[in-house]
């Protein structure tokens, strides 16, 4: 017989008791590393209400190819050495048909990566897992990517293109690490509590 009075995810009530570690203030950085351009958004999530610290653009596309990993390393650097993140979440590398432009991502990814310090936890998400956790479609254009990020964020004008994928990310980790806290909280509840 299951622990759980329904079977329906809709009547599920989570425990009661201490609010668990996870859903603790936490500061996330969201990156979107690309080859010109690197977006990046900062923001502090806590019991479900998220708050905006920074968010930009690393532009890098007038510098030669070489000097442009350098300056993605040194700028994600300076933002991390200012903000101090807790967690990083960053978008994973999309394989189009150009394997030229994946080589190029794959290197900007990378040098994003290098600039975080040891001991920061990296956690990585598909295109499509950060549009569903948003706009409830996988497929969803980036305009209804943007939209959403400055609905649930309350913001007053729409962030650039670059930033809203990066907060886009960082919305999508708060979400998930809520959700994987109460999923394990659920789990460790003792058994004769639902009845």
């Amino acid at each position: 017989m299951s622990r759980y009075r329904t079977r329906s995810w809709r009547a599920f009530e989570a425990p009661v008791g201490p609010r668990p570690l996870g859903t603790a203030q936490v500061r996330i950085l969201g990156l979107d590393p690309g080859s010109r351009r690197t977006g990046f958004g900062l923001i502090d999530s806590r019991s479900g209400s998220m708050t905006v610290i920074t968010q930009g653009c690393l532009d890098v596309s007038r510098a030669e190819p070489a000097r442009r990993l350098r300056m993605i390393f040194e700028g994600l650097q300076r933002l991390l050495a200012e903000h101090g993140p807790a967690e990083v979440a960053i978008e994973r590398v999309f394989v189009s048909r150009n394997p030229d432009s994946a080589l190029k991502l794959g290197q900007a990814r990378g040098a994003a990566l290098c600039a975080i310090p040891a001991g920061v936890p990296v956690f990585e998400y598909a295109p499509r897992a950060i549009k569903l956790a948003l706009v409830g479609s996988g497929a969803a254009e980036k305009l209804q990517v943007a939209h959403m990020v400055r609905a649930l964020l309350a913001l007053q004008e729409r962030p650039g293109a670059d930033a809203a994928d990066a907060l886009a990310v960082a919305i999508c980790h708060a979400h998930a690490r809520v959700l994987r806290v109460l999923t394990d909280t659920a789990l460790l509840a003792p058994a004769g509590r639902a009845g």
